[in-house]
């Protein structure tokens, strides 16, 4: 509950800059959810902001959201499109857990986009390598060392899950078969790499949320693009050698990091 407030505080004064605009905010949820699971967070805005057009999308809810990455992608593009194309004044994209990776991939292939600010929620950006409640839900047999075995396979990629699982000890097998999160963060080669780069900086505000109390992403920095070493030593996100954030980080001040057990931060989201 702590942590929902926080986050509600931090959106709250990330919004205040479309006060006067009334941006609309698109939501997108994680693994396991769907709007039912916003209406508190979606009330809390329009009350903070009246006016304000808020729309959590309904597609792959609940277990759909074990669908792959690329699907959900594809399907939440159409919906999102068609609301950027009503929105002449952009809107704001609240992308929370897995659908903080849906997100990138609807910016990155989305012909084009008129994002204002894009606010992650605990999401997974530079991968997941650990045996959290949601994964022995869904790996009752497997623990963390062993989930590349399933992971890394033509099948496992068919499950969302499986299109971000960073094993940092069998990085040759996740650059040879991810067809998701290492393409996103140009960890292998591809040819859209620099088109994908290019749509991803166009956004006005990234605003990254996440904290050492989240207890699901793990290494928690992922949030922030750190992410563990084969040793398991976490490197940070300027460190470490991800293309899409480095190069919004060459080409934008508008970058904010927040950290749940930190509040004080939250002026830095003005």
């Amino acid at each position: 509950m702590t942590e929902m407030i926080l986050h509600l505080v931090f959106l709250s004064i990330a919004l205040l800059d479309a006060a006067v605009g009334y941006r609309p905010v698109i939501i997108i949820h994680g693994l396991f959810d769907g709007p039912k699971q916003f209406t508190n967070l979606a009330s809390f805005i329009s009350q903070t902001h009246p006016g304000t057009n808020v729309t959590t999308v309904d597609l792959y809810d609940d277990m759909a959201s074990l669908k792959p990455l690329w699907d959900q992608v594809k399907g939440f593009k159409a919906a999102v499109g068609q609301m950027m194309e009503n929105a002449t004044d952009g809107v704001h994209l609240i992308c929370f857990s897995q659908g903080g990776l849906v997100c990138r991939g609807v910016l990155a292939t989305i012909p084009k986009h008129n994002v204002h600010s894009l606010i992650f929620l605990s999401s997974p950006l530079a991968g997941q390598y650990g045996d959290t409640s949601y994964f022995k839900y869904f790996f009752p047999k497997y623990i963390k060392t062993k989930i590349y075995h399933l992971c890394y396979t033509l099948f496992g990629q068919k499950i969302s899950i499986c299109n971000f699982w960073n094993d940092p000890h069998q990085r040759e097998r996740y650059l040879k078969t991810n067809n998701y999160l290492a393409l996103l963060n140009g960890e292998r080669e591809h040819p859209n790499l620099t088109q994908w780069r290019k749509r991803f900086v166009s956004i006005k505000k990234l605003v990254l949320i996440g904290g050492p109390d989240d207890g699901v992403i793990t290494p928690w920095q992922s949030s922030f693009y750190g992410f563990y070493d084969s040793n398991e030593t976490v490197v940070e996100m300027k460190a470490e050698d991800v293309s899409l954030s480095t190069n919004l980080l060459e080409h934008s001040n508008q970058i904010v990091l927040s950290y749940e057990h930190k509040p004080d931060l939250a002026v830095y989201l003005y």
